[in-house]
C-alpha cells in the first residue's frame, strides 16, 4: 500500500512535527508499506495515486485550537481525497490539542475523506509505535 504523510506546523519548518511523521513513516514502512512524508507547506503533491493518507498538525498558538489554514487548501488543490482512508494526529503543546485534531478531522471529512483513525502523538517514539499498529489494508 502507498501510504502519504503530510504535516503543517505553526511554522515552516516544525521540526518536532517532522520528526514525529517521519518516525510515523518508519512505523508504517516496517509493516512492508511505502511511507512518503511531505511537508505541506513546502512541497506540492498529487494525492489521488495514495491509497492512505494521514494529515498531522500542531496547534496554531498555546491557548488556540485552531489548525494552519493551509491545511484546507492544500486538499483543495491535491487531486482526488474524496473516498480516500485516512488518519488525523496532532503533535506538539497547547491547551486544546483534542479540540485542535477535532478541528482538523473536521476539515478533512469535508473534502469527503474517511477518517479512519486519530491520535495525539508527542514523541517521535510514540508516533512509531503508532505507525507499527496502523492498519492500512483495505477494509471491505
Amino acid at each position: 500500500m502507498q501510504v502519504c504523510i503530510l504535516y503543517a506546523g505553526k511554522t515552516r519548518e516544525s521540526e518536532k512535527l517532522k520528526a514525529v511523521s517521519e518516525a510515523l513513516a518508519r512505523g508504517i514502512a516496517g509493516n512492508g508499506h511505502i511511507a512518503d512524508v511531505v511537508n505541506m507547506r513546502s512541497e506540492d503533491r498529487r494525492l489521488t495515486i495514495y491509497d492512505y493518507i494521514v494529515i498531522g498538525t500542531e496547534p496554531v498558538s498555546f491557548f488556540s485550537a485552531s489548525i494552519p489554514g493551509d491545511i484546507a487548501k492544500y486538499l483543495a488543490g491535491s487531486g482526488t481525497v474524496s473516498g480516500k482512508r485516512c488518519m488525523a494526529f496532532v503533535s506538539g503543546s497547547g491547551m486544546r490539542k483534542n479540540r485542535t485534531l477535532l478541528n482538523l478531522m473536521k476539515t478533512m471529512e469535508s473534502e469527503g475523506m474517511i477518517l479512519k483513525f486519530s491520535e495525539v502523538i508527542n514523541k517521535p517514539d510514540e508516533a512509531q509505535a503508532v505507525g507499527k499498529r496502523l492498519n492500512v489494508e483495505r477494509n471491505y
